[in-house]
């Protein structure tokens, strides 16, 4: 029994420690959420794993408590999430952020370019035309 009951933490832990890496690189608002729900999930799996091998009936009231939390939470951040603009609460990668420095700097090049002059038309006969 007692190699069962390290199994599990093994893997709880496991779980938890990459929700927690998740949750740090995101990269959206909603990637952080559910990896922070799954890590409140990975707690409540650890006590429920000690009331279990501890046969302690104690710790339920615990249990409730935090999926509720860990419930609210999750509804709470889902309903502010729902209307956030896009692209806000995101953070961006090096890349991203590189790319977007060159066109804004290019767009400001373009601005101070001088116009390009335009071609002269000397007129001439539309296309068809008979004459």
């Amino acid at each position: 029994m007692t190699w069962v009951v390290l199994v599990c933490a093994a893997m709880i832990t496991v779980g938890a420690a990459l929700a927690i890496v998740r949750a740090e690189r995101g990269p959206s608002m909603l990637d952080r959420t559910i990896a922070l729900d799954i890590t409140v999930t990975a707690v409540i799996a650890a006590f429920a794993l000690y009331a279990a091998a501890q046969r302690r009936t104690d710790v339920v009231p615990v249990l409730v408590v935090l999926s509720l939390v860990g419930f609210v939470g999750s509804v709470t951040v889902a309903r502010f999430a729902a209307v956030e603009p896009e692209g806000e609460g995101r953070v961006r990668t090096r890349e991203e952020v590189a790319a977007e420095e060159a066109a804004r700097r290019e767009a400001e090049e373009a601005e101070l370019r001088p116009a390009a002059e335009p071609e002269e038309h000397h007129g001439g006969g539309a296309e068809g035309e008979v004459r």
